[in-house]
């Protein structure tokens, strides 16, 4: 009988408990990151072949009683080393410290243990063997407790996670022992479907691939530590592996059930493919490349596992954030009924899901505390919310604004259920005496108070504002939590729009069609979308399937997920706002984009199109009515600039494409020389949503497309 160790990551011991179980270890014993039991050698030949979750199998060899350095030293050098290899054979010698040892440098310890095996070899045979940190014919493992120092052969030689089918790995990958422990705790059982939506290099598929087949996760391995040993029974080794090869080969007639991955990294797609056909796999695990949003539903039920990105810097977490509410929400539409495992090392991160989850358990990927949440497909039901009118009651003050509120709400709301739009206007400045505009988001009110005329003093202005704010809140029975206020100035034109220094920086998540974006109600003058671009959006959503797309003064880049939605070949989004492009950013994961597969372009639209040499077949521009941030010397102005900026756009744009051109400057005049170089067609009135026909000034746009030659 011989004392093997299982080195494993914590969370992993009980996994390798049952497998050392299964090839007659005794008096198993279980430690933090660690597994030891008695056994023949051909129980640690065994662990060596076919443990799916061990690190290391270590061989024990000597127990010494080492108080310091010295000791260890003088104690290791009695030792017979040269019964276990031989002086033209190559070692290393590895160290651990378990906390409270007396030892307190590990690369000094092993460094000790080293000169005594080297002195030993010198003082028996004259000559020492020489050592060889990477792959040595033999490596030994010193371990250190409070108690004493034990000896180990590493039967492995190298880490048992490399299999040897990883011949491309991608950010971050899984280790094969963690991945395969993901797998066997998520559930899931040989003859259900497996589908991982973000599978990166296709670790946990190829390992569930193994489960099935009953391959020997050692066999892929060229290097094995053990034959360095003078102990090695190479002929119990060969038996094992034919043995094992035996085994897989009888189940190669089984049939198999579906294992799919996506990722949207097409880098990732094809490092996943080239794994999956050096683990000799072949078809068995298929690998389609798409983002998350385009994830199709999967008639055969099975499991979902799921090990997502996460991002370390701010920005990276933000969208981390989103991308997960994004995988909730496809997780409600194509995967009823299904079981999901998401291994993630932000729990919170979790809770984007949505899901009640039934079991959650801790795991380590490295030195990172991890978690894999398991359960059933069942989401937290999303609110469903709707809007109702309160009576108007014992008003005095501000009654006209009342009835004509409520008069509008009546007409809106029933339309907005009907057409399933969820953020729309419902008052536009419509009696002078009351200069707001409202805005419905969600269960959100956004309330826009405009500067009022030099023909109304500060404090008549000031007391219909306060009227307004207490009708809209006794009306929508709407708390003040839930209304947000902004107070636009009068913007002088060499102005920008700034950032509001009291905002609170909180975005909220709404929706509109099969899009979700995120606003923000307190820190800049718009929200983040723009509510008359509505139809707009849409069109270009059902323009875009095929299309090279180029978004110019993107914004938020709502309209580029509609495009990518939509069945978009490419996106191209430029805007000069870091801002802008971040929020973006968000806005893509939000929606299940994978943001590098969509190109976000810092840089002033018209410095930009002067250098751009590519060719676009859906273009929207959406300029500012003026901007000085191009130049502090130069104004931007939409009336003046705007033929230079569609004819460098319409240089962009294939022979057969449409540029859609909107502005919301109230007195914009499209010159008559674009209306000579082009085909150009007002859509204004096909465009301009139902909630803002009241004051349809505030909506202009244009279809322009290249003028054709006639047939010959």
């Amino acid at each position: 009988m011989m004392r093997f160790v299982s080195t494993c990551s914590s969370g992993l011991e009980k996994l390798i408990c049952d497998e050392i179980g299964g090839w007659d270890g005794e008096e198993i014993r279980q430690g933090r990151g660690v597994v030891s039991w008695n056994g023949s050698l051909e129980s640690g030949y065994r662990a060596c072949l076919w443990s799916r979750f061990s690190s290391r199998i270590l061989l024990e060899i000597a127990e010494v009683d080492a108080v310091d350095e010295n000791s260890l030293y003088e104690q290791a050098r009695g030792i017979a080393w040269e019964s276990l290899f031989s002086i033209d054979t190559t070692f290393a010698v590895d160290c651990t410290l378990s906390a409270g040892s007396c030892f307190k440098h590990s690369k000094f310890t092993a460094l000790r243990v080293k000169d005594a095996i080297v002195d030993r070899f010198r003082e028996r045979q004259g000559r020492r063997p020489d050592v060889q940190v990477k792959r040595p014919a033999i490596r030994f493992n010193v371990h250190a407790t409070p108690d004493s120092v034990m000896l180990f052969i590493d039967l492995s030689g190298e880490s048992l996670h490399r299999r040897g089918y990883r011949t491309s790995g991608g950010c971050a990958p899984l280790k094969e022992t963690l991945a395969a422990a993901v797998v066997r705790l998520s559930g899931w059982c040989k003859e259900e479907t497996l589908v991982d939506p973000m599978c990166g290099s296709g670790t946990l598929l190829i390992e569930a691939a193994l489960m099935i087949s009953d391959s020997a996760p050692g066999l892929g391995r060229t290097f094995i530590g053990m034959k360095g040993w003078k102990g090695h029974d190479e002929a119990l080794w060969s038996r094992l592996v034919s043995e094992a090869i035996q085994t897989e080969e009888q189940c190669e007639g089984r049939e198999w059930p579906p294992i799919i991955g996506f990722d949207a990294d097409p880098e990732a797609v094809r490092a996943a493919r080239k794994n999956i056909k050096q683990a000799g796999l072949g078809e068995r695990v298929i690998i389609h490349h798409g983002e998350l949003f385009s994830l199709p539903s999967i008639k055969q039920k099975g499991v979902l596992i799921c090990n997502p990105p996460y991002g370390k810097r701010l920005s990276e977490k933000q969208m981390a954030k989103y991308l997960y509410r994004a995988f909730g929400s496809r997780l409600r539409s194509s995967f009823s009924g299904w079981k999901i495992a998401l291994f993630t090392s932000n729990p919170d991160l979790a809770d984007m899901v949505g899901m009640r989850w039934r079991d959650s358990i801790r795991l380590y990927n490295g030195p990172l505390s991890c978690r894999l949440f398991v359960g059933d497909n069942s989401m937290v039901p999303r609110d469903t919310f709707h809007w109702s009118i309160a009576p108007i009651g014992a008003i005095v003050e501000g009654i006209d604004f009342a009835n004509r509120l409520r008069k509008n709400l009546k007409q809106m709301l029933a339309w907005a259920r009907k057409n399933q739009v969820e953020c729309f206007r419902i008052y536009n400045r419509d009696l002078p005496e009351y200069n707001v505009s409202i805005d419905l988001y969600g269960k959100w009110v956004h309330v826009k108070e405009y500067a009022p005329p030099k023909t109304v003093d500060v404090a008549t202005a000031a007391r219909r504002f306060k009227e307004v704010l207490s009708i809209v809140r006794s009306i929508l029975s709407v708390g003040r939590d839930r209304i947000f206020i902004k107070t636009r100035k009068r913007q002088k034109r060499k102005s920008q729009y700034e950032k509001n220094k009291d905002g609170q920086g909180t975005l909220f998540e709404v929706h509109e069609g099969n899009c979700a974006f995120l606003v923000n109600f307190t820190d800049y003058l718009d929200t983040g979308l723009f509510l008359d671009h509505r139809n707009t959006r849409a069109l270009i959503g059902r323009l875009a399937k095929g299309a090279r797309f180029l978004n110019l003064y993107g914004h938020t880049g709502s309209a580029t997920v509609c495009a990518a939605l939509g069945g978009a070949r490419s996106t191209t989004t430029v805007d000069f706002s870091k801002t802008y492009l971040q929020w973006a950013r968000m806005n893509y994961c939000l929606n299940g984009m994978f943001v590098e597969n969509h190109s976000l372009i810092q840089m002033d639209c018209l410095d930009w199109l002067a250098k751009d040499r590519g060719t676009y077949d859906l273009i929207f521009v959406d300029p500012p009515t003026f901007s000085n941030a191009r130049s502090k010397a130069r104004v931007f102005n939409i009336q003046k600039e705007h033929v230079s900026l569609l004819t460098l756009a319409m240089q962009r744009l294939s022979r057969s494409g449409l540029l859609l051109f909107s502005t919301n400057f109230r007195s914009f005049r499209l010159d008559s020389e674009l209306l000579e170089l082009f085909d150009c067609r007002n859509m204004s009135n096909k465009t301009l949503p139902t909630d803002f026909k009241r004051n349809s000034r505030v909506h202009q746009c244009w279809q322009i497309r290249h003028c054709q030659e006639p047939n010959r």
